[in-house]
């Protein structure tokens, strides 16, 4: 099956931490690639991907990048797919400064952006996940289900405390 989510990344360094991204795009059986494209370093390789996307299947683009995180920005310049930005938490500002760069866009050229670290690239799959479920009746049950198990695991820990009390 084709690939539906594409995830870029401005370095391999940053893949550690996209883990729970990749995890979440797996347990809710999402096909997708991912890619090491620099904005700065291989800007044409991002614009062929990008300008391609579309005809090869992807219907959501998540782009995590550090420090200026400029990635999201060129993405969503020449694609009208949605683009998800994860500004990744790098030193010396913590993420501050992909932060701020990922979700100040001029109009016309809108990133959704998730927290830069913590549940960032998490939120991102669940987000990628319920823009496909809108035409994927079999993907929003998927997510049903999800968010049902942590309603559950809630309730678990909840009844567990008050044990305890």
């Amino acid at each position: 099956m084709n690939p539906q989510v594409a995830l870029l990344m401005g370095s391999d360094s940053d893949f550690p931490r996209l883990e729970p991204c990749v995890k979440q795009l797996r347990e809710l059986e999402i096909p997708f690639t991912a890619r090491v494209m620099s904005a700065h370093r291989t800007p044409a390789a991002v614009i062929d991907f990008v300008t391609n996307a579309k005809a090869n299947g992807i219907r959501v683009i998540m782009c995590a990048a550090g420090s200026a995180a400029h990635l999201a920005g060129v993405v969503a310049a020449h694609t009208n797919l949605p683009v998800i930005g994860i500004p990744m938490d790098n030193p010396p500002l913590g993420g501050l400064d992909a932060l701020l760069s990922t979700v100040q866009m001029p109009g016309g050229i809108p990133v959704a952006t998730v927290a830069a670290g913590g549940g960032g690239p998490l939120n991102a799959a669940i987000l990628a996940a319920r823009i496909i479920a809108l035409s994927d009746e079999a993907l929003a049950d998927r997510l049903d289900a999800m968010v049902s198990s942590m309603a559950e695991k809630v309730a678990k820990k909840d009844a567990k405390l008050q044990k305890l009390l």
